[in-house]
């Protein structure tokens, strides 16, 4: 699936995630100025796509780190 078949709110989540490297459910939100339950939503459409990944957070275990999935790989020598 591609960006345009996104609903408008996975495609605003995809564009800050493009940004701002990965973020927190809670910074997305944040940023977003999205509800939660919008933001779930759209990071739920995002990884059925495959087109973001979701990481290990080590500095609070509680979270989940979102990152685009494109963005992973550009960092790999």
């Amino acid at each position: 699936m591609d960006e345009v078949n996104l609903p408008p709110s996975s495609r605003k989540i995809l564009g800050l995630l493009e940004d701002g490297g990965a973020l927190t459910h809670k910074e997305l939100v944040r940023l977003s100025n999205l509800a939660p339950r919008t933001v779930r939503y759209a990071l739920k459409r995002l990884k059925d796509n495959d087109m973001i990944v979701e990481k290990f957070n080590f500095r609070d275990a509680r979270q989940i780190l979102y990152e685009y999935k494109d963005s992973q790989m550009v960092s790999t020598p």
